[in-house]
């Protein structure tokens, strides 16, 4: 289908803070829905205006609510920015953050690999990293990653590994990595997912590993959230 996203029907497909940010723009925080979320926002967010005061684009692409951050929701993604880098006039190397939790975790690390404009940091929380664990780790996901994946050539194994943050290791790029992990997590193991990716990823790329004790899937204390935001502010602020 032909690129049909323009400035003016935007809020169809996206939330974006541009209205209220303040200028110059100084970069893009993308935030990731997590599985089942269809959220669509008539009124600017919390975290909304929190970017919006340090002069950072803050968009929260409506993706499909079993994307699993499969190629067309890259595409998507690609497409939304382009849309808002041309109606501001912005440089193409201007610094984007990528984030998320649980799903919206798995899909911020996979866009870091696939993504147009590359990211220069990703922030995730509790976020898959093993989509061919976790295709067994409930009866409720193989569903949504047929759903997902589905016209994709090959087996199950092979094209879950392209989507797969674990498997993706060696693609990921140059970039700063910050991954929360609740200890009481029973949704997205951690032992599984997030132990495992940092423990490969630590050999090739600088990655904070903020473990959260007593906290349930992608439940960050109030400091927690804060330091999560923070994080995807500062890569901005504070980039070299």
């Amino acid at each position: 289908m032909e690129k049909i996203i323009t400035y003016e029907t935007l809020r169809n497909f996206a939330y974006s803070n541009d209205k209220i940010v303040k200028r110059p723009i100084k970069g893009v925080v993308l935030s990731f829905f997590g599985l089942g979320g269809m959220t669509m926002y008539s009124v600017d967010t919390v975290e909304g205006r929190y970017f919006a005061e340090s002069g950072i684009l803050y968009v929260v692409p409506y993706t499909n609510p079993w994307a699993w951050m499969n190629w067309q929701t890259v595409c998507y993604t690609d497409e939304i920015l382009d849309v808002l880098f041309e109606h501001y006039e912005l440089p193409d190397d201007l610094p984007v953050v990528s984030t998320g939790g649980s799903m919206g975790g798995q899909s911020a690390l996979v866009y870091m690999v696939y993504a147009q404009r590359t990211p220069i940091a990703c922030v995730a929380n509790c976020p898959v990293c093993d989509l061919l664990y976790h295709y067994t780790e409930r009866p409720d996901l193989p569903r949504t990653l047929y759903s997902a994946f589905w016209n994709e050539e090959g087996g199950v194994a092979d094209v879950l590994k392209t989507a797969s943050p674990i498997h993706l290791v060696d693609k990921m790029p140059d970039a700063e990595y910050y991954i929360f992990h609740c200890t009481e997590d029973k949704a997205v193991n951690k032992q599984q997912h997030s132990d495992r990716f940092v423990e490969l990823l630590e050999e090739k790329r600088n990655v904070d590993y903020i473990e959260v004790p007593d906290r349930g899937h992608c439940d960050l204390p109030e400091n927690m959230r804060e330091l999560y935001l923070s994080l995807a502010r500062d890569a901005i602020l504070f980039k070299d």
